[in-house]
């Protein structure tokens, strides 16, 4: 059996709201949206010619699957952006 911190186990069924006011941590949305914002803006710093910008700035040819299409690192930074404007 699982067990998190504070004797509640995975059996327990407790939401994650109760369960991130009991430990006391940030809504984990908001932690992964940061996260994923620094990582942006580190990117963003490198030099021009620095493989990894250059893989931000590549587009892939085609069209995509069909379904709920996996979405690019461009179109996640712009979702969280016009969330918080």
């Amino acid at each position: 059996m699982v067990k998190f911190t504070r004797n509640v186990n995975v059996k327990d069924r407790v939401p994650s709201e109760k369960l991130e006011e009991k430990l006391g941590v940030d809504d984990i949305i908001l932690i992964l949206q940061q996260n994923r914002l620094r990582r942006y803006w580190h990117m963003l710093r490198k030099e021009d010619t620095d493989w990894v910008k250059k893989c931000m700035e590549y587009e892939v040819e085609g069209s995509r699957p069909r379904g709920i299409p996996k979405t690019t690192w461009r179109e996640v930074v712009q979702k969280i952006t016009k969330h918080l404007i």
